[in-house]
């Protein structure tokens, strides 16, 4: 397999499909409106849509600091699916029947973004083969079935777990023991998807300001380069790149994930790995990857390279290191073994948002008017629609306009969590957790024993993960 000719960077293998977008003009000067939304991603755009559509009358202003999508909504792995980071710890904090709640929010929300981009005509090559988890040491396949059992038990009826020869009729991965999947899932084309929905917020009367930073998030007012934009409301929808705010260096952690597509494959090669269904694939390793098979017959593969920058720094156009690409080149030879000849067409890596306890969140400050949704933790592309949904719901009813909802009273809802420790010990905990992490996936690839290595269920405990 070549990587000579790969593009590295360039934002994402997503928006060299598409092309960058030449950017909408920035903040003209000081400006009000009755919402500011800051961050032109899924999140930012969705709420948008929400708000436009519950109330057609609105003053909504979305400022973003490169162009719709610079983000993680257009380097993402194309997951529409129904996980949602933090669910078992809002069970332990709530109840199970409120994480349960949560979960068939998360179920619903991967066919209301199916049926809003119908709608709306976004065509984002969205096709609905569910999502495949795989296992191929004994380690994995009892963690796999531990999870699907977990998942039944949150609501998910429909889920199949799968043997070694049923998994392999569906996808053929080298050495996989087992699979369960999900029929709540799709595959897109993230960059599709994030210029649709811009475009689609447009026409409905939001402005949208790009090439403006803000600088800093005050009640009441957004602070950029080019003026000041005042409102009464102002939501905070930055993920990953939330440390670049005045105050926010430790709040979400910017979590680095990379991911290389290859050209496209022949038929020849497709005979052998099957993928007739596109579902979006994943493993039970615990420096997991995550894949699909694209539109045109790439195959688009991600997982963990450097995991964080020191000081919560984040990259400028998403060049990863030519370590991380060969890794996970030996990942996608070692998983389809008939890849083994095909280039590299490109390489790019994204930020996400974690927090210090692993849980999403959506919050409203009623006294403030301060609002935030993010810390997805790579589960984003179903879940901002939901957050966008609740901050809707959220704003109407402490406007008046509304009362409670379903959506306000999920248990994620308003959840508060410390803030990340102070560099060098940010640093050392996330480089020490993957060593970890890494360590264990390679010892467990080689034990015949079916439990999780010791090394990751301690690296689990002291990163608050689990």
């Amino acid at each position: 397999m070549s990587t000579v000719s790969t593009v590295n960077g360039g934002i994402s293998f997503w928006y060299a499909d598409q092309g960058t977008p030449t950017p909408r003009e920035p903040l003209p000067g000081d400006a009000t409106a009755d919402i500011c939304i800051v961050g032109g991603g899924y999140t930012g755009l969705w709420t948008a849509y929400y708000l436009k559509k519950a109330v057609p009358f609105l003053n909504i202003t979305v400022l973003e600091a490169k162009f719709c999508g610079y983000g993680a909504s257009g380097r993402n792995g194309g997951w529409l699916y129904n996980g949602i980071a933090g669910r078992d710890r809002y069970a332990k904090l709530h109840g199970h029947e409120a994480a349960v709640r949560l979960q068939q929010a998360m179920n619903d929300t991967v066919d209301e973004v199916v049926r809003v981009a119908a709608e709306e005509n976004i065509d984002a090559d969205i096709h609905r083969g569910g999502v495949l988890e795989v296992a191929y040491t004994p380690a994995q396949l009892a963690r796999l079935k531990d999870f699907h059992s977990v998942e039944i038990a949150f609501g998910e009826k429909d889920r199949v777990l799968r043997g070694a020869r049923e998994t392999g009729e569906r996808i053929n991965v080298t050495g996989a023991v087992g699979s369960t999947w999900t029929p709540h899932g799709a595959r897109l084309h993230p960059v599709k998807l994030v210029k649709g929905l811009a475009a689609t917020v447009e026409a409905l009367g939001v402005t949208i300001h790009e090439s403006t930073p803000v600088t800093e998030i005050k009640p009441k007012h957004a602070h950029t380069p080019y003026g000041t934009v005042r409102a009464p409301y102002i939501l905070r929808c930055t993920e990953g790149f939330t440390a670049n705010l005045k105050g926010q260096r430790r709040t979400w952690l910017p979590m680095n994930s990379s991911m290389i597509a290859t050209e496209p494959l022949p038929r020849s090669v497709w005979d052998t790995i099957g993928w007739d269904g596109r579902e979006t694939l994943g493993d039970m390793a615990h420096a997991y990857i995550y894949a699909q098979r694209t539109a045109d017959d790439r195959i688009a593969l991600g997982g963990r390279g450097v995991p964080y920058r020191y000081g919560s720094g984040t990259d400028n156009d998403g060049r990863t290191q030519p370590a991380t690409i060969e890794a996970l080149r030996d990942i996608l030879v070692r998983l389809f073994p008939t890849t083994g000849a095909a280039r590299i067409d490109h390489a790019w890596s994204g930020v996400l948002g974690v927090p210090r306890d692993w849980c999403a969140t959506v919050t409203l400050d009623r006294s403030t008017g301060l609002g935030w949704a993010g810390g997805y933790v790579g589960s984003g592309v179903a879940t901002t629609n939901l957050a966008a949904r609740t901050l809707r719901d959220l704003i109407q009813q402490d406007s008046g306009q509304s009362g409670p909802t379903e959506l306000t009273a999920l248990p994620w809802v308003n959840h508060r969590v410390r803030r990340w420790e102070p560099e060098p010990f940010r640093w050392l905990g996330v480089h020490g957790m993957y060593a970890a992490y890494r360590t264990a996936d390679r010892r467990e690839l080689t034990s015949p024993r079916p439990g999780t290595d010791p090394i990751a269920r301690a690296a689990d405990r002291l990163s608050g993960r689990h």
